[in-house]
């Protein structure tokens, strides 16, 4: 995925540092929220939002305080806390507990190399052959988006040629020296679980980890349980859309499609109660950050010590979040990605309503951004037009006046098209080195898009237009 996927304000997933241990039943409170306030909370922030579906879920302890849905799907159905929708990096949890599950049988050595497990698997550095399978969870094995051709292994038809895909890459430092979030770790992740069961990688999530879990409408490709078209948003308009072209069936990193209703079950067993997959040690070992980073295996690790992780891919949001301490879990998922990611406010608000505080209002973050943006988008047609018009008497007057004071003024309408050249690489900088493509900006960051190719368009009419103008009055030669 960009994963996938890039998010303005999504980076790599660092957190304050702290061990989440599994709890014991007795450490956990009795339930401070009632069904009720969960869903006022959850009302007011699907029609705050506006988003056009979304589904949540409240465990505590072994039990779901709270399970439904707001909104509707692409096919207009109503959403309810069984619809499936795409969690995207979400899905880097379930492959975690995939991997711990052949720990624990002997099939994987989890601090044995990659390369001396998964037949197949090589890079154009000496360095790989020493990557383990832990730093693969960890996100420390020096895989990066930087080093590593991630819009090449996009067009992999499988795990397994994805991996292969990896021969002609590099690693971008020391396997377990440094962490860097990358989608590749849990893909060849995933591809290991092939190898080690002789199992395709959605043959065993089926058979050992939703089934067991009694996880229904769960599956790692959309044939299997098919969402509906996720949305963007434009200008206040949400727009049904496909997912963006890329390797998302059997993505270890984000093709999982799952409901809140199975959510529950799978919050339920990773906070240590109800049917187990792995032994206690295993799960705390998954909860654990590692030296480098306060990262554990698809879990970030708060500094309070709760459990988190985010996922957004270019038409779907989702969170989940555990706090061992209290012994509640949430999950949000969403049919609709823009610029404001509404499942992470949202889990923060329902945090703070399970622990008995007043969440904040839900905001407007989208609408107010996406006004700021349209009104910029109608400055920029606005000056074009007058700027095109006004070309014939600017040129006029700049007759006979140095060219290089003239030359400069007319580049000055050319600095939103280059801004808008180096758009893809300027998010990607700012969403620390993850790769963000032509493409993919076309979709969460629709709004923003439109408004940066509005005014590289009228910029470039009005230069081009006082060109024409200077020529014909003589003064560029």
């Amino acid at each position: 995925m960009r994963t996938k996927s890039a998010r303005l304000t999504v980076a790599a997933l660092a957190v304050a540092a702290a061990a989440a241990a599994v709890p014991s039943p007795a450490a956990a409170a009795e339930p401070q929220a009632s069904p009720e306030a969960i869903d006022a909370y959850l009302s007011e922030l699907a029609e705050t939002s506006g988003v056009p579906g979304l589904s949540a879920v409240v465990t505590h302890e072994d039990e779901v305080v709270f399970a439904g849905g707001y909104g509707h799907d692409s096919n207009g159905e109503d959403i309810t806390e069984d619809t499936p929708m795409r969690v995207a990096s979400v899905s880097k949890s379930f492959t975690a507990m995939a991997v711990m599950i052949l720990v624990e049988e002997g099939a994987i050595d989890l601090d044995g190399t990659v390369a001396g497990q998964l037949p197949g698997f090589a890079m154009a550095d000496d360095r790989a052959a020493e990557v383990t399978v832990r730093q693969l969870l960890n996100q420390t094995s020096g895989f990066s988006d930087t080093s590593i051709d991630v819009v090449d292994l996009e067009a992999a038809a499988s795990l397994e040629e994805y991996v292969s895909r990896l021969g002609d890459d590099a690693l971008a430092a020391d396997p377990g020296t440094a962490y860097a979030y990358c989608n590749v770790n849990f893909d060849v992740a995933a591809r290991l679980v092939e190898v080690a069961s002789g199992q395709s990688f959605a043959a065993f999530m089926r058979e050992r980890v939703f089934g067991p879990l009694g996880m229904e409408h769960s599956a790692t490709r959309d044939e299997d349980v098919m969402p509906g078209l996720g949305y963007n948003s434009l200008f206040g308009l949400w727009i049904a859309r496909e997912e963006a072209p890329g390797f998302i069936d059997d993505s270890g990193s984000g093709g999982i499609i799952t409901s809140a209703a199975d959510m529950g079950t799978w919050l339920i067993s990773q906070g240590g109660h109800g049917e187990q997959l792995v032994s206690p040690e295993g799960l705390q070992e998954m909860h654990t950050p590692s030296a480098i980073q306060e990262y554990g295996m698809g879990w970030a690790v708060e500094s309070d010590g709760t459990l988190v992780h985010s996922g957004n891919l270019m038409t779907y949001n989702a969170v989940e979040w555990i706090d061992p301490e209290s012994g509640y879990g949430i999950a949000l998922l969403t049919n609709g990605a823009g610029l404001a990611d509404v499942t992470y406010a949202g889990m923060e608000g329902l945090a703070a309503v399970v622990n008995g505080e007043a969440p904040e209002e839900p905001a407007r973050d989208r609408q107010l951004w996406e006004v700021v943006l349209g009104a910029l988008c109608l400055v920029a047609i606005g000056l074009g037009v007058l700027g095109v018009r006004r070309s014939r008497r600017w040129a006029e007057k700049r007759a006979g006046r140095r060219r290089w004071v003239t030359g400069l003024r007319v580049a000055a309408w050319l600095i939103p098209a280059a801004v808008f050249a180096a758009y893809p690489s300027l998010v990607s900088l700012i969403s620390a080195g993850r790769t963000v493509t032509w493409p993919s900006v076309w979709y969460f960051a629709l709004p923003l898009s439109v408004t940066l190719l509005v005014a590289a368009l009228s910029g470039a009419a009005v230069a081009v237009a006082r060109v024409v103008r200077l020529r014909s009055v003589g003064s560029v030669a």
